[in-house]
């Protein structure tokens, strides 16, 4: 059986250490990517740094992915060989993991990449995407956690429905909060008022945030800053941040029958949680069960929104030495990047 080179998670709480996989041969409604980009997030150094998630080793992580598509399983039509996609790995599932040359992926949760857009900036755009359109967009049934419960605005009428409602982004400069600020621009909310250090403002305005604030004032002095950029109330707060501390300025902000997503597990204090004001802790992994139809609703519109420029990647910084340039760029994550994209060319890897 054919061979490939693969960054394999030894064990838990373990080190990484090269090694190789078979190359594998797609099942129905799969399809089998050369891969030539896979983006760093944050949950491959949690995953090793806190034994979270995966149940088996050794796994095959990276959940960020461009490439070709070389293989076709049993009922894809929407694909062929040779055509460009980005895509998401699935955690804990070697054969749909991102740090090795070749990898399956869902057909559903797949789309082809724009001409003019490189493997480099598609890789930095399925993660966040998927967790800030689930947070903000599932009807609710089964939803994990909770959702914004918003109106899909690629489908129907939805674009534009929420115009001149305000909206808030805590820590827009991250992936996942860029991601939001899109979306929400899709949906017309405006003001969309965001927090971040301000050498990122030029960039998050480009995506679409009208207001930024820098996220180093004190509590009470970006209140004071929200107040004076709109008198309105907040249904939806976006926490990209996710700390107890934006988490809980965020759920002051909300009015009553809003609702907050936040990134890392609610930490919101007991005593101030009441019943019409709703926050929960996103999971945007599209390939549970339960958020399957609203990726498929996604991935489907996704190369159009992307052709007309309603989603951007990322700005990117490429990893040296392919797969073994993961490891000490996971490091640098861990320790803080700024409104960048660390990407990995696995096809590199000597």
């Amino acid at each position: 059986m054919p061979e490939q080179k693969a960054l394999y998670l030894t064990e838990k709480f373990g080190a990484f250490s090269m090694g190789t996989a078979p190359i594998y041969k797609p099942g129905p409604e799969e399809v089998l990517v050369r891969v030539e980009a896979a983006g760093l997030n944050p949950a491959d150094w949690i995953v090793q740094s806190y034994g979270v998630i995966v149940e088996e080793y050794p796994v095959i992580l990276g959940i960020d992915i461009a490439g070709t598509i070389v293989g076709l399983g049993e009922g894809v039509t929407r694909f062929k060989k040779g055509d460009r996609i980005l895509t998401g790995g699935k955690i804990g599932q070697s054969d749909h993991g991102g740090f090795q040359q070749y990898m399956l992926a869902y057909d559903f949760a797949t789309a082809k990449i724009p001409d003019e857009m490189s493997f480099d900036e598609a890789a930095t755009l399925t993660v966040a995407l998927c967790a800030a359109m689930v947070a903000l967009y599932h009807d609710g049934v089964d939803a994990i956690g909770g959702t914004c419960g918003l109106t899909l605005p690629w489908e129907g009428r939805g674009r534009g429905k929420y115009q001149g409602e305000p909206v808030l982004v805590l820590g827009g400069a991250g992936s996942v909060g860029q991601a939001a600020i899109q979306l929400l621009k899709l949906s017309g909310f405006s003001p969309i008022i965001t927090t971040s250090s301000l050498q990122n403002a030029d960039w998050l305005k480009q995506l679409g945030a009208t207001h930024i604030i820098d996220r180093k004032l004190p509590s009470e002095a970006i209140g004071a800053e929200i107040r004076r950029i709109t008198s309105k109330s907040f249904t939806t707060v976006f926490d990209a941040a996710g700390l107890p501390e934006t988490q809980n300025f965020g759920y002051d902000l909300l009015a009553s029958g809003g609702t907050m997503a936040a990134v890392r597990p609610d930490a919101v204090q007991p005593e101030k949680k009441v019943e019409d004001k709703k926050s929960f802790f996103m999971f945007g992994g599209v390939s549970l069960p339960q958020n399957r139809k609203l990726g498929t609703s996604f991935f489907s519109k996704l190369t159009e929104m992307l052709e007309r420029g309603d989603i951007k990647p990322n700005r990117i910084e490429v990893v040296p030495n392919g797969l073994e340039g993961i490891v000490p760029a996971l490091g640098k994550l861990k320790a803080g990047v700024s409104c960048v994209k660390l990407v990995a060319h696995p096809q590199e890897t000597v």
